[in-house]
């Protein structure tokens, strides 16, 4: 069964959006608007890049051969919004040996309680969620990949332990792109307060 998403952005490498070298993929609209969000682009409920979830599969195999990914994120914007399509790409990956791993500005508990369409079977084949809204307020450098200290990480596999969160190999880093528009794009966690994030991918 083929689903088709609205993404916002994805990028086949990156080692600075989790574990490992990772297929980041970034969804569209978020109404969840936390205070001091970099992602402000990614927040209306606009049409971006309508795309099915077979060929972002297919997207994902192409990373796995040419640069031996260890698994895929999903960022956003809201990934709950969009988990029915997720869903299937991620089991797929599991399929393949890759691990899932998800931001959510709910709390998993919320997130269950909304009964979204397809959350159960995403949160089935995740392996890591790290949920909660970025507060600005209480920023967190001691973790790896979060913006905020009242995010959580949830580890639904026992693929991944807690050790991740302060491993060396997961430090605040960004990577900067030129994109096919000429845009300087930027993802990843800085440590400096313009930038800093749960997570985002900002033109400037």
């Amino acid at each position: 069964m083929t689903t088709y998403l609205n993404v916002a952005a994805r990028i086949p490498c990156t080692s600075v959006e989790g574990p490992g070298l990772r297929y980041a993929l970034w969804v569209q609209g978020c109404d969840i608007d936390c205070p001091g969000c970099c992602n402000q682009e990614l927040l209306p409920f606009v049409r971006r890049q309508v795309i099915s979830s077979s060929e972002i599969i297919l997207e994902i195999e192409q990373a796995r051969e040419f640069h031996d990914i260890e698994g895929v994120t999903f960022l956003g914007g809201e990934p709950a919004y969009q988990a029915k399509g997720l869903a299937e790409i991620a089991a797929l990956c599991q399929l393949q040996g890759l691990s899932v791993m998800m931001f959510t500005g709910f709390q998993l508990g919320q997130l269950r309680q909304r009964n979204l369409p397809g959350v159960e079977h995403l949160l089935s084949h995740t392996d890591i969620v790290v949920d909660g809204p970025f507060v600005v307020a209480r920023r967190d450098t001691r973790r790896n990949w979060v913006g905020s200290e009242n995010q959580r990480f949830h580890y639904l596999t026992q693929r991944y332990d807690a050790l991740i969160e302060t491993s060396t190999n997961g430090r605040h880093a960004v990577e900067v792109r030129i994109g096919l528009n000429d845009r300087l794009e930027i993802n990843g966690f800085p440590l400096i307060d313009e930038l800093q994030s749960t997570s985002q991918l900002n033109g400037f």
